[in-house]
Parts: C-alpha cells; sequence; structure tokens
C-alpha cells in the first residue's frame, strides 16, 4: 500500500501562513478513529505552494504534500480540483476534513465531483455490523440524527470543533511525499482577497485548559468582576452565555454556544448558567463540567460532572479564597 490509503482513510490538513489549524488535530483523532472502524491506514493530505514550509509537528505517518503555486492562496476552484486529483489517485473509502469556514467553501463541491454528499459536522462516529454511523445535531443541538454513507465513492466527512480530542503529538517525524496536480489559471474562476478571520478574538477559547463562563445568574454587569476574580485565581479564560454577551458586559469574542464559540477544555466552570441547548452545543465537549447555580432543576446540572446548588454571590468568593489558598 506504498501509493497511498486504498480503502483507508484520508485526513485533509488546514493551514495557514505555515501553520496547521487548530482543527486538523482533531480531523486527524476522528480520521483515526475511524480508520479503527473501517479498517486501512491514515494518511494525510495538506495544500500548499511549492517550497512553502508548514510545521508538521504532531502530524504522525504519510502526508501528501499537495503543491502548485496556484495554490498559493486559497481558492475554492484550486482546492477542489487538486485534492479531487489526489483522492482519485488514492481512492480512499472516507475523507476526513476539520469543519472550518474554508472546509465548508469548497467541500460540498468536492464531495460533488464524486456523486456523494458531504456529513458535515459531525460529533461522534459509532461502529455498527454494517460499517460506521455518523452523528451530526439538528435544531441547534435539539436532535441528532444518525448517517451512513452509501453509495461506491468515497465517504466525505467534516468533524465538528471539539468533538474529537486531538491525539498527544508525534514524536515521529512525519513521512512527506510530494503531489504535482495538473492545474491551469483558467480553473481559478475566483481571484483570493483577504482571508476571512473567523472572529477577531483576543483569545482562542478553542484552545483553554481552563474555562469560567458565566451566566444570567450574575444578575449586572456591576457583578462580572466577582466572577472574573475567580477565573484569575484558576489561571483561566473568562467566558458568557448569549444573552451576557448582548448585553456588553462580556465581549463577544468569549461567547459560547451554538452562535458563538465550541470549547473543550479539561475544566468548564460554569456559574449561573441555566445551560440552554444554544449554549451546551458549545461545551459539550468539556473533560469536567462544574455548574453553580441556585436552581436546583436547572438543565446544566444534567450534563454537569459536579454540581452545587446554592447563591453564586456566596459560593463564588468563597471559592476564589479556597483556589488562592491551595496555590
Amino acid at each position: 500500500m506504498s501509493n497511498g490509503p486504498a480503502g483507508g482513510v484520508l485526513v485533509v490538513l488546514e493551514q495557514h501562513d505555515g501553520e496547521l489549524h487548530r482543527l486538523s488535530a482533531e480531523a486527524l483523532a476522528a480520521g483515526r478513529m475511524l480508520a479503527a472502524k473501517v479498517g486501512g491506514r491514515v494518511e494525510c493530505a495538506l495544500l500548499r505552494a511549492p517550497g512553502q514550509a508548514v510545521a508538521l509537528t504532531g502530524v504522525p505517518g504519510r502526508v501528501h504534500a499537495v503543491e502548485h503555486p496556484l495554490l498559493a492562496a486559497y481558492t475554492s476552484d484550486g482546492y477542489t480540483a487538486a485534492l479531487e486529483q489526489l483522492i482519485r489517485t488514492l481512492t480512499p473509502s472516507h475523507v476526513v476534513l476539520p469543519h472550518t469556514y474554508q472546509v465548508r467553501d469548497y467541500a460540498p463541491a468536492l464531495a460533488t465531483r464524486f456523486r456523494q454528499v458531504l456529513l458535515s459536522d459531525v460529533t461522534a462516529i459509532h461502529d455498527t455490523e454494517t460499517g460506521p454511523v455518523f452523528v451530526r445535531q439538528l435544531l441547534q443541538g435539539k436532535l441528532n440524527a444518525d448517517y451512513r454513507a452509501t453509495g461506491a465513492g468515497p465517504c466525505f466527512v467534516s468533524v465538528q470543533a471539539g468533538s474529537f480530542l486531538a491525539e498527544d503529538a508525534a514524536t515521529d517525524a512525519a513521512e512527506v511525499v510530494a503531489f504535482a496536480p495538473v492545474l491551469e489559471a483558467a480553473q481559478i474562476r475566483t481571484r483570493a482577497g483577504e482571508r476571512f478571520r473567523e472572529a477577531a478574538h483576543t483569545v482562542d477559547l478553542g484552545s483553554a485548559a481552563v474555562i469560567v463562563s458565566v451566566g444570567r445568574g450574575i444578575g449586572e454587569e456591576a457583578n462580572i468582576p466577582l466572577v472574573q476574580e475567580l477565573a484569575d485565581a484558576l489561571g483561566a479564560e473568562l467566558a458568557a452565555s448569549r444573552p451576557i454577551c448582548d448585553s456588553g458586559w462580556v465581549p463577544m469574542e468569549r461567547q459560547v454556544g451554538s452562535s458563538g464559540q465550541t470549547v473543550a477544555p479539561k475544566l468548564y466552570l460554569a456559574v449561573g448558567i441555566s445551560g440552554a441547548i444554544q449554549h451546551l452545543v458549545g461545551m459539550k465537549g468539556s473533560k469536567c463540567v462544574i455548574a453553580i447555580n441556585k436552581d436546583e432543576h436547572a438543565p446544566i446540572f444534567e450534563v454537569a460532572d459536579f454540581g452545587v446548588v446554592g447563591d453564586l454571590f456566596e459560593m463564588v468568593p468563597e471559592l476564589t479564597k479556597a483556589v488562592r489558598a491551595a496555590r
């Protein structure tokens, strides 16, 4: 199988300015999970200009470097045509991509080239006797839907941020194999402009290990420093639910939820958050969830690993003192 993952899994990595997008590692984790279910090897694809250096730290195994001058700047036409040629050469059974803005732009067209659909924003992969089943959320997370790929072509899947745990970085250097697609300028119908910024983040909550998130239970803007002190004591990032950000009490770039950022920290401390489904969608990948809420029936307690029923104005200052004393 020296020529590629025939029948295996191909993971498409995304890079910007020589650095891999943070969701590439999660897509790789999903690809390895999928390969364990369907069999075959996992290999990666990376699009770049000839000679462009890209840091591949943490990427194991073989990486197919798809190189062409017309790939120096992203265009949906260029990426679609180049990846189509690579996939037809390698004939993988599954193609896994990170669910980024860029992937949303070109991946549906890429799947259509193979008369397939893109199973987008997948949150889980289950093993069954008849093959893998992919889980997607509907109605902002109110429902889960199961999908099974049919047809003879490769199955295209993009994975939701925070749904698959990025694995420990590989210590071995990746084996880079060059692949030169045949592209012509006439194929590129779009002109590259300024790259879309997903958000003008002051912080990337998606990479935070500890997050303290505040909700409507805080009452008013003047009380936000109470929770900020706890976050500072924990060395955590401050986040918030949508009503808090809509009110302007916390910057919009710190919103967690279906219309904000998706996070997967080691610890998520929810303070005064009731747990609307739109918020839960954004933090369901957290490894440990601690909730503080005076309403014992708040939905947040259904997903919390530890719950504290009490007045946050009493609990948070005491918790902050305890954390500072422990440190």
